[in-house]
């Protein structure tokens, strides 16, 4: 999503202008659009998600899902990815190897379909990725159809400040603030300077609206959003940092980038060898991913959903029971997880936001076993560093790190900082590395195709 040129000349007068002030009063009307259809996509995706590996096999006689349960469904996601991404207008929207990006042109309502096909898919039947890229898309996409169903002829300012109204709305459902979406929106799209309160004040207004209608929405319905939205962890008080503390952090801030870094590339590699013959390759990732949760399963004795989803649905169980899980059982789900997770971030489409915070939380509980070390700051610290080293947006990370601490208190917000900077550090080193020996890697919006044949 980029802004015109047009938009800078003069924001201040734009503001004080009576056109500006009938977009925010239009951008409050998107908010309530964009809300009520996320909200519409985010239960669907559930209810998939609850339908097909909870009440379906109960239905058909078994207590549990069977252990070849998912093969079967992850080859679905497979074929109807590879449907979306090679028929549908839009490529199925973004490809989340490349992080969570919002620059270039905005999805167009013509691609919406193509999107939340493979979004549903993707989400709803169990690969490892979350639901932000699809609602921005979303969000951006319904923002420039309620403008132009009013207007055919809306000049390109306006067209660009809907569509970041829309996508304002549209992230604030799963982050529970508008203030975290728009943070994420401002650091992804570089905004800045005296064009911010351009963008700024339709998008907080969309989002300030769509939050209430979520809250409306949840008590009208009895459903409730805490299956797909985030909220604080249940940590335990931290009273402050001391040096070793920091010791860790730094180290193990590194080594979280060495790790991120290694699975996204994986994931691209992935994605180019699945080109190759694209509708076959993409059914076998779906079916990779679930062979991952069954060797999981059978390995550890837990259920192979850990492995499989988002991994927002799992956290109440994680924090019930992770500090009681051996230390064999989460590396292994690291392990396995992560693998799950580049196959899925290189030939699916989802946002690569929710399986880092997922992975950060279970590496920082594994971490609390190390000396003079703790659950809470290895979780904070970790999920800092596991979300800037995929997003490459430092600010938004400590942001999404201390509100899901905020119960542990704020003095865990210095190692939340320090693991974020350090983890973007070596990131960009590590990126600098690479691109110096392989040559810069191009990315969906620097001119690559998707196949269009098998």
């Amino acid at each position: 999503m980029s802004v015109p040129a047009s938009m800078a000349t003069d924001p201040a007068a734009l503001i004080r202008s009576r056109p500006y002030r009938v977009l925010l009063v239009f951008a409050a009307l998107i908010g309530l659009v964009v809300s009520v259809a996320s909200w519409g996509f985010l239960e669907l995706v559930h209810e998939l998600e609850v339908g097909v590996y909870t009440h379906l096999p109960h239905s058909l006689g078994y207590a549990n899902a069977p252990t070849w349960w998912p093969l079967p469904w992850l080859a679905l996601a497979g074929a109807v990815t590879a449907f979306a991404i090679a028929r549908l207008p839009g490529r199925g929207g973004h490809v989340p190897a490349n992080g969570l990006r919002a620059g270039g042109k905005p999805t167009q309502p013509i691609e919406l379909p193509g999107v939340l096909l493979a979004a549903v898919a993707t989400l709803g039947l169990g690969l490892v990725l979350g639901p932000e890229a699809p609602l921005l898309a979303l969000g951006m996409g319904l923002g420039i159809l309620s403008i132009k169903l009013v207007r055919k002829d809306t000049p390109d300012q306006a067209l660009g400040l809907m569509a970041a109204a829309g996508a304002f709305a549209a992230l604030s459902a799963i982050f529970g603030s508008p203030v975290i979406g728009a943070v994420i929106i401002i650091e992804a799209t570089g905004l800045g300077g005296a064009i911010l309160p351009v963008v700024l004040l339709p998008g907080l207004m969309a989002a300030g609206i769509g939050s209430l209608v979520f809250i409306g929405l949840g008590s009208w319905s009895g459903l409730s959003t805490s299956a797909w939205a985030l909220s604080p962890f249940p940590l335990p008080p931290f009273g402050g940092p001391a040096w070793g503390n920091f010791g860790w952090t730094v180290v193990l801030a590194v080594v979280t980038a060495v790790v991120v870094f290694v699975i996204m590339e994986l994931a691209r590699w992935s994605k180019r060898l699945v080109e190759t013959r694209f509708f076959l390759l993409t059914i076998a990732a779906g079916l990779a991913v679930g062979g991952l949760a069954i060797a999981y399963a059978q390995a550890t004795g837990q259920s192979a959903d850990a492995v499989l989803f988002s991994g927002e649905p799992a956290f109440g169980t994680l924090f019930a029971t992770g500090p009681t899980l051996a230390i064999s059982t989460l590396g292994l789900l690291i392990v396995f997880k992560g693998l799950a997770w580049s196959i899925s971030l290189g030939n699916f489409r989802g946002g690569p936001t929710f399986p880092a915070i997922f992975l950060g939380a279970v590496a920082g509980l594994l971490c609390a076993h190390l000396p003079g070390y703790a659950e809470t700051p290895g979780v904070a610290a970790l999920i800092g560093a596991t979300c800037v080293s995929v997003l490459r947006l430092p600010l938004s990370s400590v942001v999404i790190a201390l509100l899901l601490a905020s119960k542990a208190g704020l003095a865990v917000a210095p190692l939340v900082i320090v693991a974020v900077v350090v983890a973007y550090i070596a990131s960009e080193a590590l990126t600098a590395y690479v691109d110096a020996r392989v040559g810069a890697r191009p990315t969906e919006d620097e001119g690559t195709t998707e196949p269009v044949t098998a």
